[in-house]
C-alpha cells in the first residue's frame, strides 16, 4: 500500500495560502525538516520507512520555545503531509505519526483549521478501523488533540464517534481491556464537548450521551488492572467533560436523578485520596434545604469550654490529612513545568500542578506566619518538609525554595524542640531535593547571620570556627585541626550551625519545653542532634565541593560522637562518615565533573582516615551489642578512598583487612552483608589485588557467604564475588604472570562450583554469578583446561550460562548472561568451535539477537557474537550460516518492538549489528560465502542502508567496545573487503565477487557523501 486512501482528502491543486513571514532565525529547524519531508513520495521500501521515522523523531525533538515564528497554516499542512507518507498498514509509523500531531499540536499551541481538520479527522478514524490495538492510544490521543476547540466542526464525524456503535463509545466502555485507551478516549470525548465562544453548541442527543458516559466513569470503582495515576486522569478528564457540558455548553440538567448522581459523585470525589477514608455515599444526593430559606428557625449553637482550642486542632488535623497526601506524590508532581511564560489557548496539565504546588508553598507559609500555636507550627513544617521533598524544583522557576529557606531560618531558634527539629528537617528537605541546585548553593553561601534571629528564640547559638573544641571533649579529639574554615568567609552557615548544634553545651536559656534531652544533660536534645548529623550527612551526599572545606572538622565531629554512649548518635556519625567517605571517591572517578585542582588532596584524605581509625572507629567495628551500628561502621570502611589506603600506615590497612575477614563470621546478616559488600570493595584496590593471599582469603569468605540462608547477605556476596573475578582478569593484563600462576586451582574450582549453584538462586543473586562465571572462564589457563577435574565444570559452568541466556528472567541478569558468554569466548584456550557447547551457545545468543524484548540485551548478544577473532572458532559452515542469517534478520526487525522506550536503543542496535556483520565477512571462508551472497540478494539493500549509517554516524553512547569513529569503521569495511579478496575461490565462483562488490558499493556511496577528493585505496576495479 504506497498511499493513503481517506475519506476527506484536501482537494488536489487547491491553493495554499503562502506561510506567514516568520522571525528571523526562529522556526528554522522546523521548515527544513518540513521541506524534507515535504519532498518525500509515498513509498513502501524499507529505506523510505527508516528515512520517514528519523524525520518524525526530528521533528519530535525539536527545540520549539516561545514564539518560534512557525505558522498554525504550516503545522496543519505539514501533519497532513505527514499522514499522506503513512499507509495504514504500518502500524509502527502510524504510531509515530500520531504522536507527531499530538506533540506538534500541544507543543505549539495550534488549533487545526478547518481546510485540514477534514482530512486529519478522516485519517485518524480509520487508524483507529485498521490499526493493531496496542497504537489505539497514540492514535486517540491526536485525536484529542485535532478536535480540541473543534467541536463544532466535527458534526459529520460525531455519528461514527459518539453514536450508539460509536468508535468513543466502546473504547470508553467499562468493558474496554486497556485502562490507557479507556482514558484516551475519555479525553477525546471531553475535548468534543468543549465549546469555544460564538460557535455553536454540541448537539443535546450527544450532550446526553458523553454526560451519561462521564457519569457512569465518575459511579464505577477502579478496576484491578488501572493504577492509581491513570485511574486519577480518568476521572480528571470525566470531570472537565462535564464541566464543559454545564458551562460551556449550556447544558441543563432537566431530570431531578440527573442532578441527585452527580452532587453525589462530586461529594465523593472531594474526599478522593484521603488517606484512611472509605467514604460510603448513597447513589443519588439531593441539596439540604437551608433554614433560612424553608421557614425553620435556626439553632443556636451550644458554646463549649474547649471552643477556643477547636480551630487550632481543626488547622492541625488539616495539616496532617495534607501532609500524608503530600507523602509520596513524588510520582504524581513530577509532571509539574513552569520554567517559562505559558501563553497558550489551554492550561496544560504539567502548569495546572505546578500552579498547585506554588499556591501550597503560598497558603503554608502565610500559614507560618499567622499561626502562634507551636504544635501546628510544628505541622505546618513538617507539611512544607514533605511538599519540598516530593516537588519538582527542578522544573518549576526559582525562588519558592528562597522564600520557603528565608522564612524557616528564624524558626531554628525557636523556644520549642520540636519547632527547632522540624525546621532543620525541612532544611535537610531542601538541600537533599534534586541536588545539587543551584538556587540552593546559593542560599547555602549567605552570611551566618542572615535571617537567624527571632525574638522567639532560644538555641543554639553559632559558634566561632573551632571555637567548640575549647569546651570539653573526649581524648579522641584533636587540638588542631588541618583545614577548619578560618575567619569571615565561611563557605557554608548550614553547615557551621549543625557542627555547633552536635558539639557545643546548650545554652542557659534553653526552654523547659526541651523534653527530649536526657536529665543532667549539657548538650542539644538528642532529636535535635540527630536531625542536625542527618542534615550534615545530606549535606555531603548533594554539595560535597562545600562540605569538603569541614573535612578534618566533621571527621572529629565524628569521632565525639562514634565515642558517646547513645548508640543513635554513634549509629548517625557512622552514616556521616561514609557519605564523607563517598564523596571523596566520586572526586577521583574518571569521570568526576571536580577539577583536580578543587578535590581534597590525597594526604589530606589520609590524615582524615588515619583519625578515624585511631579513634572510636574500630571499636564500633567490633561493638557486637549494637549490630547495625558494626554494619553502619563497615559501610563506612568501605568507603575509602583506594588512592588514601594505599598510604595508610600499614598496621592501618591490616586492621581493615583483619577486622573485615573477622566480622565475615557473624552470626547478624546485616553485619555479614556489609562485610561481604566490603570486601567485594576491598578486592578492587590496586594495592591489594595482586596480593595472592588476600585474593585468596577474600575469596573464601565471600563463597561462605554466598551459602548464607539470608537473600541479601547472598546478593551482596554475588556482587563481591563479581568484583573480585573482575580482579582476576585484571590481573591477567599484567605483564607478570605470577598472579595466575600462584592463584590456587582448587580456589577456582572452588569459585565455579558456588557460581553454577548461585546461578540457580534469586535474580539478584543470579545477575552476579553469571557475570562471575564469565570471568572465571576467561580467567582460566590451559594448564587448568588440561585437567580432567575441569572438563566437567567447565561444562557445567557453560551450559548455566546458556541456560541463563535463554531464560525468561529479569533484563539485567540475561544482560549480564550475554555480557558473560562474550567473556568466555575470550578465552583462546577454551575449545570454542570443536567443543559439543559451541553450537548451543551460538544457538542461544541468536535466538536471544532476533527475538529477545529487550533491546540492551539484544545489544550485548551481538557484542558476544562478534568477539571470537578466528573463522574456526565460529564451528561449521551451517553454524556459520545460522549465524550470519540470525544478524541480518535481527537489523531487519531492528525496530519491531511494542515498547516504545526500546526506540532509543534502536540505533545502538543497529550499529553493534552492522559491526557483526562485518566482523563474520572479514573471517569468512570460500565455503561461507553461498550463503553470505544468497542472504544479500535478498535483504541486500536494507543491509546496505544500514551499514552506510554505520558508517556516517559517531559514537552511540553504548559499552559495547563497537568502533566509535567513522574513521574505524570505514577501516573494517575496507579490511572486510582486503579479506575477501584474498579469499581463494574455486573457478567459477561467483559468491566471492558478489559480495566484494557489494563491500565496493558501500564504500563508494560513503566517499561520495564524505564529499572527500582523494583516491579510494583498496577497491578492486569493477
Amino acid at each position: 500500500m504506497a498511499a493513503v486512501q481517506v475519506v476527506g482528502s484536501l482537494p488536489s491543486g487547491q491553493p495554499r495560502e503562502a506561510p506567514r513571514q516568520a522571525i528571523p532565525e526562529r522556526g528554522n529547524g522546523f521548515r527544513l525538516l518540513s521541506a524534507r519531508l515535504c519532498a518525500l513520495r509515498p513509498d513502501d521500501s524499507s529505506s523510505a520507512r527508516t528515512e520517514i521515522h528519523l524525520l518524525f523523531d526530528q521533528l519530535i525533538s525539536e527545540n520549539y520555545s516561545e514564539g518560534s515564528g512557525v505558522a498554525p497554516e504550516d503545522v496543519s499542512a505539514l501533519l497532513v503531509q505527514a499522514c499522506r507518507l503513512v499507509p495504514l498498514n504500518q502500524n509502527h509509523l502510524v504510531s509515530k505519526v500520531s504522536q507527531l500531531i499530538h506533540h506538534l499540536l500541544n507543543r505549539l499551541q495550534v488549533i487545526v483549521d478547518e481546510q485540514h481538520l477534514d482530512f486529519l479527522l478522516a485519517y485518524t478514524i480509520s487508524a483507529i478501523h485498521q490499526c493493531s490495538s496496542w497504537t489505539h492510544r497514540e492514535i486517540l490521543q491526536a485525536l484529542a488533540a485535532l478536535v480540541y476547540c473543534n467541536g463544532s466542526k466535527c458534526q459529520k464525524y460525531l455519528p461514527e464517534l459518539l453514536g450508539k456503535t460509536g468508535l468513543l463509545m466502546k473504547l470508553s466502555d467499562l468493558a474496554q481491556s486497556d485502562p490507557e485507551v479507556r482514558r484516551a478516549a475519555v479525553h477525546c470525548m471531553a475535548n468534543l464537548c468543549l465549546s469555544v465562544p460564538g460557535q455553536p453548541y454540541l448537539e443535546e442527543p450527544y450532550q446526553n450521551v458523553c454526560f451519561q458516559a462521564f457519569l457512569t466513569i465518575l459511579q464505577s470503582p477502579k478496576s484491578s488492572d488501572m493504577d492509581d495515576i491513570t485511574f486519577c486522569m480518568l476521572l480528571q478528564n470525566a470531570l472537565k467533560g462535564i464541566q464543559s457540558l454545564l458551562n460551556g455548553g449550556r447544558m441543563k440538567l432537566t431530570q431531578t436523578d440527573e442532578l441527585g448522581a452527580l452532587l453525589a459523585v462530586l461529594k465523593k470525589f472531594m474526599f478522593h485520596g484521603l488517606p484512611g477514608l472509605n467514604i460510603e455515599m448513597p447513589t443519588v444526593l439531593y441539596p439540604t434545604p437551608l433554614p433560612q430559606y424553608d421557614g425553620r428557625t435556626p439553632i443556636e449553637p451550644q458554646q463549649s469550654e474547649s471552643s477556643a482550642s477547636r480551630p487550632t486542632l481543626t488547622r492541625a488535623c488539616a495539616l496532617q490529612v495534607l501532609s500524608a497526601i503530600l507523602e509520596g506524590s513524588k510520582q504524581f508532581l513530577s509532571v509539574a513545568e513552569d520554567t517559562s511564560d505559558h501563553r497558550r489557548a489551554f492550561t496544560p496539565f504539567s502548569v495546572m500542578i505546578a500552579c498547585s504546588i506554588r499556591e501550597l508553598h503560598r497558603c503554608l507559609l502565610l500559614a507560618l506566619v499567622a499561626e502562634s500555636s507551636s504544635q501546628t507550627v510544628t505541622q505546618i513544617i513538617k507539611c512544607l518538609a514533605n511538599l519540598v521533598s516530593n516537588a519538582p524544583y527542578d522544573r518549576l522557576k526559582l525562588s519558592l525554595l528562597t522564600k520557603v529557606w528565608n522564612q524557616i531560618k528564624p524558626y531554628i531558634r525557636h523556644k520549642d524542640v520540636n519547632v527547632r527539629v522540624s525546621s532543620l528537617t525541612l532544611l535537610g528537605a531542601i538541600v537533599s531535593t534534586h541536588a545539587p541546585l543551584p538556587e540552593v548553593q546559593l542560599l547555602l553561601q549567605q552570611p551566618c547571620s542572615s535571617g537567624l534571629s527571632n525574638s522567639n528564640s532560644a538555641t543554639p547559638h553559632l559558634s566561632p570556627p573551632d571555637g567548640w573544641k575549647k569546651a570539653p571533649a573526649g581524648p579522641s579529639l584533636e587540638e588542631t585541626s588541618v583545614s577548619s574554615p578560618k575567619g569571615s568567609s565561611e563557605p557554608c552557615w548550614l553547615i557551621r550551625l549543625c557542627i555547633s548544634i552536635v558539639v557545643l553545651p546548650k545554652e542557659d536559656s534553653c526552654s523547659g519545653s526541651d523534653a527530649g534531652s536526657a536529665a543532667g544533660s549539657t548538650y542539644e536534645p538528642s532529636p535535635m542532634r540527630l536531625e542536625a548529623l542527618q542534615v550534615l550527612t545530606l549535606l555531603a551526599r548533594g554539595y560535597f565541593s562545600m562540605t569538603q572545606a569541614y573535612l578534618m572538622e566533621l571527621g572529629e565531629v565524628i569521632c565525639k560522637c562514634m565515642g558517646e554512649a547513645d548508640p543513635s548518635i554513634q549509629l548517625h556519625g557512622a552514616k556521616l562518615l561514609e557519605e564523607l567517605g563517598t564523596g571523596l571517591i566520586q572526586q577521583y572517578k574518571p569521570d568526576s565533573t571536580a577539577a583536580p585542582d578543587q578535590r581534597a588532596p590525597v594526604f589530606l584524605v589520609v590524615m582524615f582516615w588515619t583519625m578515624m581509625l585511631n579513634g572510636p572507629l574500630p571499636r564500633a567495628l567490633q561493638n557486637s551489642e549494637h549490630p547495625t551500628l558494626q554494619a553502619s561502621a563497615c559501610d563506612a570502611l568501605s568507603s575509602i578512598l583506594p588512592e588514601a589506603f594505599s598510604n595508610l600506615p600499614n598496621d592501618r590497612q591490616m586492621l581493615c583487612i583483619t577486622v573485615l575477614l573477622g566480622l565475615n563470621d557473624s552470626k547478624n546478616r546485616l553485619v555479614k552483608a556489609a562485610t561481604s559488600r566490603a570486601l567485594g570493595v576491598y578486592v578492587l584496590f590496586p594495592c591489594l589485588r595482586q596480593d595472592v593471599i588476600f585474593v585468596a582469603d577474600a575469596a573464601n569468605a565471600i563463597l561462605m557467604s554466598l551459602e548464607d540462608k539470608s537473600l541479601n547477605v547472598r546478593a551482596k556476596a554475588a556482587w563481591s564475588l563479581g568484583n573480585l573475578t573482575d580482579t582476576l582478569i585484571v590481573n591477567m593484563e599484567t605483564p607478570d604472570p605470577s598472579f595466575q600462576e600462584e592463584f590456587s586451582g582448587l580456589l577456582l574450582l572452588k569459585m565455579l562450583r558456588s557460581a553454577i549453584e548461585a546461578s540457580k538462586d534469586k535474580d539478584k543473586v543470579k545477575s552476579n554469578a553469571v557475570r562471575a562465571l564469565g570471568n572465571l572462564l576467561h580467567f582460566l589457563q590451559p594448564s587448568h583446561i588440561e585437567k580432567p577435574t575441569f572438563a566437567e565444570i567447565i561444562e557445567e559452568s557453560i551450559q548455566a550460562l546458556i541456560s541463563t541466556v535463554l531464560t525468561e528472567a529479569a533484563m539485567k541478569v540475561r544482560w549480564n548472561a550475554c555480557y558473560a558468554m562474550g567473556n568466555v569466548f575470550k578465552n583462546p584456550a577454551l575449545p570454542l568451535g570443536t567443543a559439543p557447547w559451541t553450537s548451543q551457545a551460538y544457538n542461544a545468543l541468536t535466538s536471544v539477537v532476533t527475538s529477545c524484548k529487550n533491546f540492551k540485551v539484544r545489544i550485548r548478544s551481538a557484542a558476544a557474537l562478534s568477539v571470537p577473532g578466528k573463522r574456526e572458532q565460529y564451528g561449521s559452515v551451517d553454524q556459520y550460516a545460522r549465524i550470519w542469517n540470525a544478524l541480518v534478520t535481527a537489523l531487519q526487525k531492528s525496530e519491531d518492538t511494542i515498547d516504545f522506550l526500546e526506540f532509543k536503543y534502536c540505533v545502538s542496535l543497529r550499529t553493534q549489528i552492522c559491526q557483526a556483520l562485518i566482523h563474520l565477512l572479514s573471517l569468512a571462508s570460500a565455503s561461507d560465502l553461498p550463503c553470505m551472497k544468497e542472504t544479500l540478494e535478498l535483504s541486500g539493500n536494507m543491509v546496505q542502508s544500514y551499514i552506510l549509517q554505520f558508517l556516517k554516524s559517531g559514537a552511540e553512547g553504548d559499552d559495547t567496545g563497537a568502533p566509535h569513529s567513522p574513521q574505524e569503521r570505514d577501516q573494517m569495511v575496507r579490511m572486510a573487503l582486503k579479506h575477501m579478496g584474498s579469499i581463494q575461490a574455486p573457478t567459477g565462483d561467483t559468491a566471492r565477487r558478489a559480495i566484494m562488490g557489494f563491500l565496493e558499493e558501500i564504500l563508494a556511496v560513503c566517499f561520495d557523501s564524505s564529499g572527500s577528493q582523494g583516491a579510494l585505496p583498496g577497491l578492486t576495479n569493477q
